[in-house]
């Protein structure tokens, strides 16, 4: 009986997660192609990068949406989770930016949990700690090609990892 509950309560919280996924903002074609140009694919209701066979296995989601480098097109950061592809941090990362044509491009994306700081590289970029397990995470900054290994951080203090 208590397992058919805990079932019954983990699907119906999945459901409403699942409803309240995307931030105001984006029309349902901004969301599919964002997914898409982060290279997610659409399956039944969800978009999946990973194919994470597991029953721990988050699908993606849009986390956030903001004009991140100050040009006047929105970004997108998209998340999702599970240990068989992300390993013990089980979350992974994409971040995409809309193009003045319309289209979505990847920016960056990878293991780990993103949080968006007011240290900037070139174009404005937010710098990007990319947290996970431990106390000292990388810091990258957009070079103005790609985002690349800057400092590591612990909060908001310089560090150097260990081992």
């Amino acid at each position: 009986m208590t397992s058919a509950r805990t079932t019954l309560a983990v699907a119906a919280l999945s459901c409403c997660a699942i409803a309240v996924a995307a931030p105001p903002g984006l029309s349902a074609s901004d969301q599919a192609a964002a997914f898409q140009g982060a290279g997610f694919k659409k399956s039944g209701s969800h978009w999946k990068k990973c194919d994470d066979p597991t029953p721990s296995y988050t699908p993606g989601e849009i986390a956030e949406v903001r004009d991140l480098n100050g040009d006047g097109r929105p970004e997108a950061l998209i998340t999702e989770g599970g240990t068989f592809c992300y390993g013990h941090t089980a979350a992974g990362y994409s971040v995409v930016t809309r193009q003045a044509n319309g289209r979505w491009k990847l920016v960056t994306g990878g293991t780990g949990m993103v949080r968006f700081l007011a240290t900037k590289g070139t174009g404005g970029w937010p710098d990007i700690e990319v947290g996970g397990p431990g106390f000292c995470f990388p810091v990258e900054r957009w070079n103005g090609k790609a985002y690349v290994l800057h400092r590591h951080e612990y909060e908001g203090k310089r560090c150097t990892p260990s081992g």
